[in-house]
């Protein structure tokens, strides 16, 4: 039996014959240019570039904060970081181990609406929105899991350890600690392994797979298969790292286009799975990052990791819905990661939660080729503090970004300045005004509704259920 899904503002229906599978593939400090397909001539991306020629290049879609943990509380709750008070770490910019605060069990993830359409969902790669058992991605809907609870870093080789002593990094099965310091080299060839069995297992579906990977963030690290083309003498390097117990994230940057083939190489181990399972016409599948680059390229942006200019925050997306979603387009549209819980909801036919703000929108006609972007304004945080607005093509700037004080107020024609190199606020005192009035509006708003608490547990590490 065919079901018949109508979208407001999309003019034609569509057509299911069952609710969709959907895979997040996310990736860790990917600029907007490290993708061939984004204009990288740094990197080699051959299966994402055929996906994006099978699918479309979304060119304006952005993550919620330009840093790990609040980017991907936004994936996961549909709301800006700050309305779920997950901007900031308890007293860092993101989550550490042991770390007291994480994701509020009692908020509403999109793991968890999927399961009441009854989705079978399983997550493989890095967390960071908790590591106290309270907060593991099996108590926030997932059914499965294996990875790593933050940043794959924070462990006892970490640059500023004598600060922060960070224990062992813990390798997570559900939530069981199976290994202690894993080998990061294979972290992306083992998550992939277990994405792929994941498909294997369910592919008589539904499914939702979100595979956050921990690479390209430094330290650099590549299986041995991707080592091949690197030099000699940089192998040779990379080799003292054992002789003198320590990290060469110096030497490792320079294999950065290597880890970006092992992640390419990973989609198309994932489409190829669907593919051999019969169900690549009836999966959508999305790759992006949670900010942009540290060490990579965000050309022709301006700003990297942790800026509110656009190559802190817009990411280099590929998205692919064989029949559905219209092949080799560029859609220009405004969309966010935000909007994937209430499409991805709307798709699958499960609802919405009603009882609290969801900043997201229903995206599924932006996509479909049929609607423009549902948000009049998109707001950009740094931390807990709100420095910038889009509206349409004008972007308008407030305030310091990260190591950079901008002139109050900056005012940036995106469609004509990509790179956010000209002032043109005086030129345009009425749009300042606007947008102005956007953000003061926007506070106002949050100030009704209140920041949703976050949850607070005793420091324990995710390490005492290891058995």
């Amino acid at each position: 039996m065919i079901a018949y899904l109508l979208f407001s503002g999309a003019s034609t229906a569509l057509a299911l014959e069952s609710k969709p599978n959907f895979v997040v593939i996310f990736t860790d400090d990917q600029g907007y240019s490290d993708l061939s397909c984004f204009g990288g001539q740094h990197v080699d991306t051959p299966r994402i570039d055929r996906m994006a020629a099978e699918g479309a290049r979304l060119t304006n879609f952005y993550v919620a904060a330009p840093v790990c943990t609040p980017s991907r509380a936004a994936l996961m709750t549909g709301c800006y970081p700050k309305r779920i008070d997950m901007a900031t770490g308890s007293n860092f910019g993101v989550l550490l181990a042991a770390d007291s605060k994480g994701l509020n069990p009692e908020e509403i993830t999109i793991a968890e609406v999927l399961k009441t359409a009854g989705y079978k969902t399983g997550m493989f790669g890095k967390w960071h929105l908790g590591d106290q058992p309270a907060f593991l991605p099996t108590r926030q809907g997932f059914d499965e899991f294996f990875g790593l609870p933050y940043s794959h870093d924070i462990h006892p080789f970490h640059t500023n350890q004598k600060k922060y002593n960070f224990p062992p990094l813990p390798l997570l099965d559900g939530e069981t600690v199976i290994e202690t310091d894993p080998d990061a080299d294979y972290l992306t060839r083992r998550i992939t392994q277990r994405a792929v069995s994941f498909i294997e297992a369910n592919k008589d579906g539904p499914f939702f797979i979100y595979i956050p990977h921990p690479i390209p963030h430094r330290p650099i690290h590549v299986s041995p298969p991707f080592m091949k083309s690197v030099p000699d003498p940089l192998k040779a390097k990379l080799d003292q790292e054992e002789q003198n117990k320590t990290i060469d994230y110096k030497t490792r940057d320079q294999i950065y286009s290597s880890a970006i083939s092992e992640i390419d190489w990973s989609v198309g181990q994932i489409l190829d799975a669907l593919k051999q399972h019969g169900i690549d016409d009836n999966t959508l599948v999305i790759f992006t990052s949670d900010n942009g680059p540290s060490i990579g390229k965000a050309t022709p942006l301006k700003g990297k990791k942790g800026s509110t200019f656009e190559g802190g925050m817009r990411e280099p997306t590929v998205i692919r819905w064989p029949g559905k979603i219209p092949a080799g387009v560029d859609n220009h549209e405004l969309m966010t990661t935000m909007d994937l819980l209430p499409t991805f909801a709307k798709l699958a036919g499960a609802e919405v939660p009603g009882d609290r703000v969801i900043d997201g929108k229903d995206i599924w006609p932006v996509l479909a080729g049929s609607g423009e972007s549902p948000h009049k304004a998109f707001f950009y945080h740094q931390g807990d503090t709100l420095v910038a607005v889009r509206s349409g093509q004008w972007k308008l700037h407030l305030g310091k970004t990260r190591g950079k004080r901008a002139a109050s107020p900056v005012l940036f024609n995106l469609q004509q300045d990509i790179g956010e190199t000209t002032d043109v606020s005086k030129a345009n005192p009425d749009v300042v005004t606007r947008l102005r009035a956007l953000m003061v509006a926007f506070k106002k708003g949050f100030l009704k509704t209140a920041a949703r608490p976050v949850l607070w547990r005793i420091q324990t590490h995710c390490q005492i259920v290891e058995s």
